[in-house]
């Protein structure tokens, strides 16, 4: 079975490749499983600023992110939107709903036309009935990605804010920046608190850190743009 979503939208969206039943929460599974996931996924188009799932929803649903691009974001104690993480095609959101009668602890926002591909929780726990290996597999998948991000993590903190910072930036640049004379420039309206949660670091130290990029001619910032000066793969 080929990929319905390119079957379906390929005309209208520039559809990744990646298939639900290939992305890491679903790796390893035998054909016949992987073609019960892409059979039985529920497909959608949503518009560009159109909410996926908001902050405090019930969790029932997971997406793989087809085409487009969806900001995930938190509302603070105060009624501020912090932006955590921006999603792009291929990216899988939602797997809170593995986890029983738990919340959404963030929002899904479409920057753009998005097209996911995903399904609702009491359609994959009938996925699961049908093909228990499925949920076995899911599991050991859930393990090992505990495990690569705990090792990210260790890695990361042996840098210092201001490479994190900009290591940081240069993969925010690589999927939306665009390139100009002096380097790549991110046209996103990012604060130094937004920043601090993308980098795990705090407010003041996002500010002297880019203060030091900024020194060292790596970063150019002005107004809410952001130029970095390096190469961007």
């Amino acid at each position: 079975m080929g990929c319905q979503c390119s079957q379906m939208f390929g005309d209208k969206f520039n559809v990744v490749p990646a298939c639900i039943g290939k992305v890491w929460i679903f790796e390893n599974l035998k054909p016949e499983e992987r073609e019960a996931l892409a059979g039985r996924a529920l497909r959608r188009v949503y518009p560009a600023g159109e909410v996926i799932f908001s902050q405090g929803e019930k969790a029932d649903q997971m997406f793989l992110i087809k085409a487009g691009r969806v900001k995930l974001s938190k509302l603070t104690r105060e009624g501020n939107e912090i932006t955590l993480d921006l999603r792009k095609g291929g990216d899988f959101i939602g797997e809170n709903i593995l986890h029983e009668d738990i919340e959404y602890p963030l929002s899904a926002t479409c920057l753009t036309d998005t097209l996911t591909c995903g399904f609702t929780k009491e359609i994959f726990e009938k996925l699961v009935l049908d093909y228990p290996s499925i949920g076995l597999q899911v599991i050991k998948n859930l393990s090992k990605r505990m495990t690569v991000l705990s090792d990210r993590v260790g890695s990361i903190a042996l840098t210092t804010i201001a490479e994190k910072l900009y290591q940081t930036l240069l993969l925010v640049a690589s999927e939306y920046g665009k390139k100009d004379g002096k380097g790549f420039v991110i046209d996103l309206p990012f604060s130094h608190e937004e920043l601090s949660f993308l980098v795990g670091a705090h407010r003041v130290s996002i500010t002297r850190a880019m203060k030091e990029l900024r020194r060292a001619g790596r970063v150019i910032q002005k107004k809410k743009k952001i130029t970095l000066i390096g190469e961007v793969n």
